[in-house]
């Protein structure tokens, strides 16, 4: 979905103000603040004249007196309900905001991982955080102010007309220009708008993925390059932003001489009227001049106002296009795994992450209840694909996957992700303490529990020696960890989800002997009673699973145990283990 060319989108528009429908109530106060608003600013004016002619002229004190009273009790009355207006406006957008956040993060929760793989995470932070803050200026400084504003302006010109026509007639006599330069300056401010959005997005990526790989940046000397790539960016943000400061500067100008030359007008032809003895007085000319630069105000006011509701148009624009998109797995599966044996089935499944090409060409395997099998191959080899497919991360274009005899089409995502625990290479671990990284703040799982887990698996002593043990705060991505000891985490996390199925995915390599000690431990008590899926660089760690499969570009190339395997002349797990022995006798 895209704005379309015109200045403003008024389905888009429609489609904002749905959101809200849980707050009829305070939009229509909001309205009707803004409806008595406009009433009673005109009062000023009016009764500015009437003292002037009736008071001040002919010396009326007590008339004075009371009108001056009257003037500043309509001037309390204002203030409340301008104060309403802009609590509650605000209030509103706030909580539209908060809702449509809330709906933006479901949505991007259940999405596939193939949206993931080819959307910029800086991006998709820009859209939940900075985008979504500015569709709030819709509410609270665009929308109900320019509906208050043009009301004020309706008023006001029929209240002109009633008290001179003459005089309005000069006031609009310049309304033409500053409609046609309100008009071009709308259109080019859509424009430059779009652009600020889209090098914030820039910016915000780039700042991103920079900060997260700092280490590579700084490993390869690259802090000059990068400063460099940072200052054209942060340039072209710059730019962006003066281009809008351009357009205000030149609109600002010219509206406000505008204005000052109808003042002149009026004071000119109304002067000559009040010589002339007319029906014209010195409180018309005053209320006119008051009454003209209230026109005007708000005239300028709307402008500046519209940029606010446009840059939130802009921004709900991007919104609503995450929200529009349909990328997540089809959840429609009803039948539940209950008492999980931890049959996998594989049955020639095909599976591209492109359509054109293929990374799992026809596989099929079967994994019997409690056992453990490995997948080895070199990388590439579509190992880490067959448990993507597996959790339904991805879904496959050809074949059928069964878990105890049901395809995983057909269960609930939840169910069946809940009964698969998995173990990565690369440990993901959030800002958050050793137990809430564990249990992931699932309510069911208590400490009591964690702790006892980790004595079962063997990692307890090593929690214990952390800062607040259990509730050391690892920072953000487990940085205050080693590798292994980010390793034993995921294990533990793993374990005390008790899956049916639990997979390890390169989850023993890269660490250090002590750490290697604990994993091999852990990996035992985890596998043990359940079924597993192994895969593995390094062959030793996988001499006694029950089946180990050799995979080579997306295809089973050998099936059997290590010392089946090991009996092919010429086979590949015979060369892959002897290359990796040598290697290992060598060091």
């Amino acid at each position: 979905m895209a704005l379309s060319g015109n200045a403003f989108d008024f389905k888009l528009f429609g489609r904002l103000l749905h959101f809200t429908k849980p707050y009829r109530l305070i939009f229509w106060f909001v309205a009707l603040s803004a409806i008595l608003i406009s009433g009673l600013s005109v009062l000023q004016p009016i009764l500015l004249e009437y003292i002037i002619d009736n008071s001040i002229v002919p010396k009326d004190y007590e008339n004075f007196v009371y009108l001056i009273s009257l003037m500043g009790a309509f001037l309390v009355l204002e203030v409340i309900f301008q104060f309403s207006f802009i609590y509650f406006s605000n209030w509103l957008g706030l909580s539209v905001v908060r809702d449509i956040r809330v709906q933006l993060f479901d949505k991007i929760l259940y999405f596939k991982m193939r949206y993931f793989d080819k959307s910029s995470v800086g991006r998709l932070t820009t859209r939940a955080v900075n985008d979504i803050e500015t569709i709030s200026s819709i509410f609270g400084e665009g929308l109900f102010t320019i509906a208050s504003d043009l009301l004020k302006m309706l008023v006001i010109l029929a209240f002109m007309f009633y008290r001179s026509w003459e005089l309005t007639l000069i006031v609009l006599a310049v309304f033409p220009f500053i409609l046609y330069a309100t008009r071009v300056f709308q259109k080019a401010m859509k424009k430059a708008f779009e652009e600020v959005r889209n090098q914030v997005a820039n910016l915000n990526t780039f700042i991103q993925e920079r900060l997260t790989g700092m280490k590579i940046v700084q490993i390869f000397t690259r802090e000059e390059t990068e400063y460099k790539n940072f200052e054209e960016i942060n340039t072209k943000h710059k730019n962006a932003w003066i281009k809008t400061v351009w357009y205000n500067s030149i609109f600002f100008a010219v509206t406000e001489m505008t204005a000052s030359i109808t003042i002149g007008l009026i004071m000119w032809y109304g002067g000559l009227k009040v010589i002339a003895g007319s029906t014209i007085t010195i409180g018309v000319i005053v209320a006119f001049i008051r009454l003209s630069q209230m026109l005007f105000r708000p005239l300028n006011q709307i402008a500046d106002k519209f940029n606010t509701l446009q840059m939130g148009m802009v921004a709900a624009n991007r919104i609503f296009e995450i929200l529009d998109t349909e990328a997540s797995i089809e959840d429609k599966g009803t039948q539940e795994l209950k008492d999980i044996k931890g049959h996998i089935v594989f049955h020639d499944v095909h599976f591209g992450y492109d359509q054109e090409e293929e990374v799992i060409k026809g596989i099929s395997f079967e994994v019997q209840p409690n056992q453990t099998i490995a997948i080895v191959g070199a990388t590439g080899a579509g190992k880490s694909t067959i448990i993507n497919l597996l959790s339904r991360f991805y879904e496959i274009q050809k074949g059928k996957i069964t878990i105890d005899h049901t395809d995983i089409k057909n269960v609930p995502l939840k169910q069946l992700r809940s009964q698969i625990s998995v173990v990565l290479q690369d440990v993901f671990l959030f800002a958050d303490t050793i137990l809430g990284n564990i249990t992931l703040n699932n309510p069911e799982i208590s400490e009591k529990e964690v702790k006892q887990a980790a004595k079962d698996i063997g990692i307890h002593k090593f929690i214990m020696t952390l800062p607040d043990d259990y509730h050391f705060n690892v920072k953000e991505r487990g940085g205050m960890l080693s590798s292994g000891q980010r390793q034993l985490i995921a294990f533990l996390r793993a374990y005390v989800s008790n899956p049916g199925i639990l997979v390890l995915d390169e989850a023993t390599s890269s660490v250090d002997s002590y750490s290697e000690q604990l994993l091999q431990k852990a990996t035992l008590k985890v596998t043990e009673g359940r079924t597993s899926i192994v895969i593995a660089h390094r062959l030793a760690t996988i001499k006694k699973a029950d089946t180990i499969i050799v995979m080579d570009e997306g295809k089973i190339v050998e099936k059997g145990s290590h010392q089946e395997l090991l009996r092919i002349e010429n086979g590949y797990y015979r060369n892959l283990y002897e290359v990796q022995f040598m290697a290992e006798e060598i060091l």
